[in-house]
């Protein structure tokens, strides 16, 4: 018998398999993670009022940052803070002519923000005892 209980294999073959049942549920628990944080950025897109007019302002259609930084009346750095969760949210997209940066809101990105949130708000029936509550 040795370390590993029962088993008759050597230690090496022991630590291998350990290492890649840890190795597998490590990563499954990373992709439930990622799932979340996916989830959490696209949402922190929306929790705040100068990102939320950014987007209002970006549904008439793309605007350079200096037409944003004039109507929204906060600072370059603050702007440029708040487009880069915009942009990393999926939900806005930016592209590069000359020195001027350009923002429109990404219709992918907003298709699946709009299903994520639908997704998550969703209900479900259970069956039993607590169906007649969700009902």
């Amino acid at each position: 018998m040795n370390f590993y209980g029962d088993c008759r294999c050597t230690i090496d073959t022991c630590t291998e398999i350990w290492y890649i049942h840890y190795i597998e549920t490590f990563r499954y628990e990373l992709m439930k993670l990622h799932k979340y944080l996916e989830s959490a950025r696209v949402f922190i897109a929306f929790c705040d009022e100068t990102r939320v007019k950014v987007l209002e302002l970006l549904r008439s259609g793309e605007k350079c940052a200096e037409t944003l930084l004039e109507q929204v009346s906060v600072g370059q750095s603050t702007l440029s803070h708040h487009m880069k969760i915009l942009v990393e949210s999926g939900i806005v997209t930016a592209h590069k002519v000359g020195k001027r940066t350009y923002y429109s809101i990404c219709e992918s990105g907003r298709q699946y923000a709009a299903e994520m949130l639908k997704r998550l708000t969703a209900l479900t029936i259970k069956e039993g005892a607590d169906a007649k509550y969700h009902a």
